[in-house]
């Protein structure tokens, strides 16, 4: 290093010496400036390995004076990494004095002699060059240095037109990281002045704010005083000027969507200052919220969200009840709208936090508590299927889950912060507001209760058994005389439930049962984990159903005298209900006895639709009856008979038929374990069976089934319940639809030909009043006649409107209907999978493939609305995927194999014939499916193995066996098949086969 500054003179002496060792060390300099961040670190850590390994002093001067100059670069992108990368070396090379890299700084970016237009520039340069000191970690050591940086930030503040206020959080930051003893010797003195003016800024009060928490001995009330006139910062002398602050802070950082740093510590002071509830009453709710502003309340609510972790019980308590709660509330139910900031998801995730953070039961329960009381018209705010649950402690939990049910029996708003939006004031004339707010209460809680057993909350079996009673008894039960022999007639309701309440109870009720059917075994346990390891859902940890023990539940109910149905059982329907609970003790013995899976599927459609009594009597009885009979026959003991075509339908087609009805009900539970049921009676299928699904797919038969009428109906309520749901938004879409629907009728009346009857029926009237007989004299007809005339034509006009209004309806009824027979076989279509996929080595599974075919074969064909392309898709996937693809398939054909040999021919000559491509490719798949088929089976006659090869020749043709093994193939026939097809494909110019098709051909079966 020495030769070299002697041979070159040094920088100083040759400025292009340190050029001549190479352009790869000045390339560091030029990625360093580079706008990518990965870049410029790269080059920041190849550039310091370059100086320790060299250790020379020319280039770690030269590598000095190029991040000097770098700092103030005109790209702003350089800037920060030659800070970064000044900061590395410093860092690295502690031999640096920093007072002089600062002196160098200064010099090189001296805001006095610099020309105007590079203040900016030199500014930057000056605070980049700060920072970077700051970063390297040395500054807090060497206090002069620290002076004069802490100075030159003091200089820099000034030019807040290019800076803006970062010199000012630069100091700030460097504060916080000062040990109290080189603040109060060093910076106390020269921030004194700043200290003094804390209430000009928000940056001035972020900077005391800071140094009281961080320098509680040095800024003491007795140095404040001598500050500023006060030993406190939050005082009623103060707070207006605080507000003010606030108000400035809240605007400056809104389209940073955070809490400004300055208000949480002016929140942390008070605290500290035990002045806590002059600044929240004083300073936020009369001060900060009567300036209707956005950024200034969504300030407002970040902080409340942001103290909840710092607050007492007491303090917690005063701050849910208060102003900024209420216009929180508010402010959650007038932004509705898709394009409204809506900060409720904001203030759910402070929730959480503070949930998941604090350990004290009793602040988790008030918090919940008083989120759950901020109600809209009894309505609350929060959402009923909220997860922040999930993070209380048990007894915390069980608290809350009490207080609900409470609430649910004694409705008390004097502890509820209620409201109501101008709106709902100006629309409350002719509603009874009491009532309505119950009614709004109830169904939130209802829905609240159901949705902790499906949280992520950690809870018990009895936590889950106790919700679950008490939902189910809401709906369908009343207290008629206290009883401690039942828990939920143990407390009589303050405002017994109406008809609707009890409605949307049973309504989430079922959904909660939805929810205990796929849930996941609780307990710790060691049969609790096995379960859980076997993916056996819907069971308490012992086992058993939790349908069923609601059942018995249901039957401890209808037995007491001191509870009353609110749709009680007719003779009939207890008869039903009775014989039902025997059929599954029944079953419950042949559990271990005989097929488990068939068993238990048999129960929970029992269970399932001995509920559904409570629910639809007329509709259930029918089913239920049916499914009683058909257990009888699956686990009888009755002698086999031999079946003709006209003998009763065995119990698995009566079980089909019983699912494709509960196919058709719109609940999603019902529909979830009827495929359940359907996977499990799936080795027991038949051939008519079988057919009974495939008829409801078959695109050419009549499609007038029940099932059809069934899903209208129970459609045509939900539309009605969605309707009375949203009042204003159905009336708005509805005066939507008239005008829609009146200019479709203007131009169906512009197209439609004019009818003739219609047309002489109107001549006939326009004779009988005179009005087309022309005379001569052009008598007019007197008013009498014409008012008569009028009457007739009036009269005429309306009947022939009635008719066109009647056939239009008739046209939406039929087009209504097909979307719910296609929604019903898209349902269907899951069976067809289950079937595919639970039996694929079954023979049945040839009689889906034309049945599939036809589907596929029509929908290309018709019109391509997104129903009926989604039940297009969702064929071909099953045709694909769970059939063609499928690696299992039937291993016993050997009596078929005449029939599967004449299928291929028919589907072969079928793509033939098509002129559809897409189509033809289907049908060409279907018929490679079933020579897969004949390949992989034995012929009983050739069912020895083959002899084994040499080893030498095993391993050079280890394929040999599989590609000359032709199973029950016949191949001469096969091969004329293809053949065929394969000369239409060369010869006709617009076959529908393609080479594609060929090649998979040749490419799976090369013999």
């Amino acid at each position: 290093m020495a030769e070299l500054g002697g041979r070159g003179g040094g920088v100083a002496a040759d400025p292009r010496g340190v050029l001549r060792q190479g352009r790869a060390f000045l390339d560091f300099f030029w990625d360093i400036a580079k706008p990518e961040q990965e870049v410029r670190l790269a080059a920041t850590e190849n550039l310091l390995r370059h100086l320790k390994e060299g250790r020379k002093d020319d280039e770690l001067k030269y590598t000095l004076k190029r991040l000097v100059e770098g700092l103030g670069a005109t790209r702003e992108a350089a800037r920060p990494g030659f800070s970064l990368a000044l900061a590395q070396v410093l860092q690295a090379f502690e031999e640096i004095p920093m007072c002089s890299v600062l002196e160098q700084i200064k010099e090189k970016h001296n805001l006095e002699k610099v020309k105007k237009k590079l203040v900016r520039n030199a500014a930057f340069g000056n605070f980049f060059g700060v920072v970077a000191l700051f970063q390297s970690g040395r500054l807090i050591k060497d206090r002069k240095a620290l002076l004069e940086s802490i100075q030159l930030l003091q200089q820099l503040a000034h030019h807040q037109a290019h800076l803006r206020d970062l010199p000012r959080k630069t100091l700030i930051d460097i504060m916080s990281e000062v040990p109290e003893a080189v603040f109060e010797e060093v910076l106390f003195g020269i921030l004194q002045s700043d200290l003094a003016s804390a209430f000009t800024s928000p940056d001035n009060l972020h900077l005391l704010l800071v140094g009281i928490q961080k320098f509680p001995s040095v800024l003491k009330p007795k140095n404040l005083k001598k500050l500023f006139g006060s030993p406190t910062v939050v005082n009623e002398k103060n707070i207006p000027r605080l507000v003010e602050l606030l108000q400035s802070a809240a605007k400056s950082e809104k389209k940073d969507k955070k809490l400004p740093s300055v208000v949480f510590d002016l929140l942390q002071v008070s605290l500290k200052e035990g002045a806590f509830e002059l600044f929240w009453k004083e300073g936020v709710e009369n001060g900060l919220l009567k300036e209707k502003s956005g950024p200034v309340s969504y300030m407002c609510y970040r902080l409340l969200g942001s103290a909840l972790p710092l607050l007492s019980l007491d303090q917690l308590q005063m701050v849910l009840k208060g102003k900024v709660m209420q216009q929180y509330g508010e402010h959650v139910v007038t932004t509705q709208l898709p394009d409204r900031f809506k900060f409720a998801p904001e203030m759910e995730g402070y929730i959480d936090e503070f949930l998941n953070s604090c350990d004290d039961l009793e602040r988790q329960l008030a918090v919940m508590i008083g989120f759950s009381t901020l109600t809209n018209q009894g309505y609350p705010v929060l959402s009923s299927s909220s997860r922040v649950v999930r993070h209380l402690q048990p007894v915390a939990l069980q608290k809350y889950i009490d207080w609900l049910k409470d609430m649910f029996l004694r409705p008390d708003f004097d502890c509820c912060l209620d409201f109501s939006s101008n709106r709902q004031k100006q629309n409350q004339e002719n509603v009874n507001i009491p009532q309505h707010k119950i009614t709004r209460l109830r169904k939130w809680i209802i829905h609240r209760l159901a949705n902790i057993i499906e949280s992520p909350v950690k809870k018990e079996e009895s936590l889950v058994m106790d919700i679950s009673r008490f939902c189910f008894f809401h709906a369908f039960f009343e207290t008629k005389k206290k009883t401690s022999q039942i828990s939920e007639a143990n407390v009589l309701p303050s405002d017994p439930l109406d008809e609707e309440a009890h409605s949307v109870a049973e309504n989430y009720f079922f959904g909660l049962l939805q929810t205990l059917n796929t849930l996941t075994v609780l307990g710790d346990t060691a049969k609790a984990a096995a379960l859980r390891e076997k993916h056996i859902h819907g069971v308490t940890a012992d086992g058993k159903l939790w349908i069923f023990l609601l059942v018995e539940y249901a039957n401890k109910l209808l037995s007491s005298e001191h509870v009353k149905a609110v749709k009680p059982f007719t003779k009939g329907q207890r008869d039903a209900w009775e014989r039902t609970l025997q059929s599954v003790k029944n079953l419950q013995k042949k559990e271990n006895k005989s097929d488990s899976a068939k068993v238990i599927a048999f129960q929970q459609l029992l269970l399932l639709m001995a509920i559904h009594l409570f629910k639809n009597q007329s509709e259930t009885m029918d089913i239920l009856s049916d499914l009683l009979n058909c257990t009888e026959k699956a686990f009888g003991k009755e002698p086999k008979k031999k079946k003709t075509d006209n003998a009763e339908p065995g119990w698995v087609e009566v079980m089909v038929e019983i699912l494709l009805s509960l196919l058709a009900q719109p609940s999603l539970l019902v529909r979830r374990i009827s495929k359940s049921v359907f996977v499990r009676i799936c080795p027991n299928l038949t051939k008519r069976g079988l057919q009974l699904i495939l008829d409801v797919l078959d695109p050419y038969q009549e499609q007038n089934e029940e099932s059809a009428v069934v899903v209208m109906e129970e459609s045509e309520k939900k539309i009605k319940s969605a309707q009375d749901t949203d009042e204003e938004g159905s009336e708005d879409s509805s005066d939507e639809g008239d005008t829609e629907e009146e200019n479709d009728s203007e131009d169906e009346e512009k197209n439609e030909e004019v009818d003739d009857d219609f047309r002489t029926q109107l001549m006939n009237v326009l004779q009988a009043g005179n009005a087309l007989v022309r005379d001569e004299s052009d008598e007019e007809l007197d008013d009498e006649a014409m008012m008569a005339l009028d009457k007739n034509i009036s009269a005429l006009f309306a009947e022939q409107q009635k008719r066109i209004q009647a056939k239009k309806d008739e046209k939406d009824r039929m087009r209504k209907e097909k979307i719910l027979r296609r929604d019903f076989k898209i349902k269907v279509l899951d069976l067809i999978e289950a079937f595919l996929t639970k039996q694929s080595e079954n023979p049945l599974v040839f009689d889906v493939i034309e049945p599939l075919l036809r589907v596929i074969e029509q929908c290309m064909s018709s019109d391509s609305d997104k129903q009926e392309i989604d039940f297009l898709q969702k064929t071909a996937n099953i045709f694909k995927n769970s059939l063609c693809r499928t690696k299992q398939y039937c291993k016993r054909v050997d009596a078929l194999k005449e029939d599967l040999h004449a299928f291929v021919e028919r589907l072969v000559k079928k793509a033939c014939k098509h002129t559809d491509s897409s189509v033809a490719l289907y049908y060409f798949s279907a018929s490679l499916y079933l020579l897969k088929v004949l390949r992989g089976n034995t012929t009983d006659k050739s069912s020895t193995p083959p002899t084994p090869l040499p080893e030498k020749q095993s391993n050079t043709i280890p394929q040999a066996c599989q590609l000359l093994s032709t199973g029950c193939l016949d191949m001469e026939r096969v091969t004329v098949i293809y053949q065929q097809a394969l000369t239409q494909f060369l010869t006709k110019r617009n076959s529908a086969l393609t080479s594609s098709m060929f090649h998979d051909l040749f490419r799976r079966f090369p013999v």
